[in-house]
């Protein structure tokens, strides 16, 4: 059973790499200030959103162990990164962009913690 898990999340989590792909590009194709790293930004705060969904269904009884397992550590491991965001705040430093470096650190350790929160909320209001 625990190989199978440990198979399972691998897969997740190579899903959630391919979805993280996609919307990177997609995002860098109609973004065309490349100043504020904005599709690595996007995807930490929709993980963090589905986070707070998957946390909340947790809580509430309406998702089992295994499936939060699954769609957290796999899916949402594989799809957020924040060691990307860390190279792309040293990018901006590198480059003397010091002030658009501290607005996005500030911003990518608070909106995704807010957008968690939120996807609490939105569970909880379905609940």
């Amino acid at each position: 059973m625990m190989l199978t898990s440990f198979l399972m999340v691998c897969v997740f989590g190579g899903l959630g790499a391919v979805t993280r792909f996609i919307v990177n590009i997609s995002v860098r194709r109609w973004w065309t200030n490349r100043l504020f790293p904005l599709a690595t930004f996007m995807v930490n705060c929709l993980a963090a959103f589905c986070a707070g969904i998957a946390a909340a269904g947790y809580a509430n009884g309406e998702v089992d162990y295994d499936t939060r397992t699954l769609f957290v550590a796999g899916f949402l491991g594989g799809f957020s990164t924040f060691s990307t965001m860390i190279n792309e705040m040293m990018a901006l430093l590198r480059g003397k962009q010091f002030g658009m470096a501290g607005l996005y650190c500030l911003l990518s350790m608070v909106v995704p913690v807010l957008c968690m929160v939120a996807g609490w909320g939105v569970a909880s209001l379905a609940h």
